[in-house]
């Protein structure tokens, strides 16, 4: 992955193009386009911490994209490369992401410049909790205004420091849980946050196929051929499910000290992970062909291409070489405005970021919501519905004269756990998502590709809420 050789402000630009070529196609004015693109705030801290009796000096930003609907939220990502263009850009997609699938939040993100490795665990506590000491103090960190979740360099343990820091701050805030979500399930988390994002892929998937297979979607994804960049949290959970629930075959993975490839039989998705944890990457992975440079594996022949790394890898320089013929964009920001331009013109179907990426902020939006309530889904019908499902199998039976089989009479009378409604909720989300980016395809006749459709339906719907709040 080419993540140190991504100009500054590229990232930032590609989104403001992409958003402006939705604007144009949609006809709002270019006084729409200004307060739509512009960032609302954008808050940098620089904090002492003391570790092993040296002080070291950190930066930190948080940047707030769009206030049209509060809370702000978006992902805290720890990286040595996070800049601010970066995180603006992040927190600009952040808001078009939640107007398109409709989770009521604005646009944020976060990002703490540090190399997680670099530190030991008690270390990296310290500065966490001190970055969100930070946050904090300074009205960006809060159940009401500003909710981070986990990114690139982040996982559900920082997201506990998180919330124990603010509770100790506000300990009068009954709501103090919902300051942050991403969090541990035994720390007030939800089930099915951690590979929310990657099951969104999966759904995003199966939407686009039930678009043009008509209605069969997953049965369609059975033994396609997938090349995934990056094996983090979204790339291993999405290529996970697509292996073992619908029959897809990994047969490349690309990763930072280089790329493994199996065309014939497949690559053994948990078996790389493991390995890889190992060892820090996939290089000496048994019975499989190594190739040193990744990036090149991205323009292999193959069916479908997830970008699950960074952004801007798919760029001017090596789109033309592309192969793939549906490219589903896990990672934020992938693929360059100048390579869209490129990949759309040859053909390329792209399922842009903003839907296939999704997941993560949907769950999060489920998360906050249980932690306001202070209850977990399910509770006050579970067992209601278990006993009318009871009672449906016994009129069932007793009309048909006939003992119903097992496997009728264990699903007829199951209850809904939480686990179920989540991702029963991030299905209808991203599914209503896509079918509204087809209905805004079939209006509009200048609006012909996907990403175009996603954010149009994005701007659409940010551009009302701004136009009733202010006129």
């Amino acid at each position: 992955m080419t993540e140190h050789n991504i100009p500054n402000g590229l990232f930032r630009s590609s989104v403001d193009q992409m958003v402006d070529r939705a604007i144009e196609a949609l006809g709002l004015s270019a006084d729409a386009a200004k307060f739509i693109k512009a960032t609302n705030s954008i808050l940098q801290v620089k904090f002492p911490v003391s570790i092993q009796n040296e002080i070291h000096v950190f930066c930190g930003w948080w940047a707030v994209h769009s206030t049209h609907l509060l809370p702000a939220k978006g992902g805290i990502r720890f990286s040595p490369i996070v800049n601010q263009n970066e995180v603006e850009a992040l927190s600009a997609l952040m808001s078009y992401k939640c107007a398109l699938v409709d989770v009521p939040f604005g646009g944020a993100k976060g990002g703490l410049l540090i190399n997680p490795g670099d530190f030991s665990r008690a270390e990296l506590r310290q500065i966490t909790r001190r970055f969100a000491q930070e946050l904090a103090r300074k009205g960006f960190l809060n159940p009401a205004t500003n909710v981070p979740a986990p990114d690139i360099g982040t996982s559900p343990r920082e997201m506990s420091w998180i919330a124990d820091a603010y509770k100790e701050l506000f300990p009068e805030d009954v709501n103090h849980r919902a300051c942050v979500t991403g969090k541990p399930v035994n720390h007030h988390g939800i089930p099915g946050r951690i590979e929310a994002t990657g099951r969104g892929v999966q759904y995003a998937l199966h939407a686009y196929f039930r678009c043009i297979e008509d209605g069969r979607g997953a049965a369609c994804l059975e033994n396609q051929k997938v090349i995934i960049q990056g094996l983090g949290n979204v790339g291993y959970h999405a290529a996970k499910f697509l292996q073992n629930e619908d029959g897809v075959k990994i047969v490349a993975i690309v990763e930072r000290d280089g790329a493994i490839v199996d065309m014939e039989n497949g690559l053994p998705v948990n078996e790389v992970k493991k390995f890889m944890a190992a060892t820090g990457g996939v290089k000496d992975f048994p019975n499989v062909k190594y190739i040193e440079d990744g990036n090149s594996v991205l323009e292999m022949e193959c069916d479908i291409l997830i970008p699950a790394a960074m952004e801007s890898q798919i760029n001017g320089e090596n789109a033309a070489r592309i192969k793939a013929p549906l490219i589903v964009e896990a990672a934020n920001g992938p693929v360059t405005y100048e390579a869209d331009q490129i990949l759309t013109t040859k053909g390329t179907v792209i399922l842009p970021d903003i839907l296939v990426n999704s997941g993560g902020v949907v769950v999060s939006y489920f998360e906050w919501t249980h932690n306001l309530s202070h209850m977990r889904f399910g509770r006050m019908q579970k067992r209601f519905d278990e006993v009318r499902g009871r009672h449906i199998l016994t009129a069932l039976e007793s009309l048909s004269g006939q003992e119903a089989p097992e496997w009728m009479r264990l699903e007829l009378s199951r209850g809904a756990d939480e686990i179920d409604l989540v991702r029963s909720g991030l299905d209808d989300s991203i599914s209503s998502a896509f079918d509204s980016m087809l209905e805004i395809m079939a209006k509009h006749e200048r609006i012909r590709d996907y990403r175009t459709a996603a954010f149009a339906v994005a701007v659409n719907k940010i551009a009302r809420s701004y136009y009733e709040l202010e006129f």
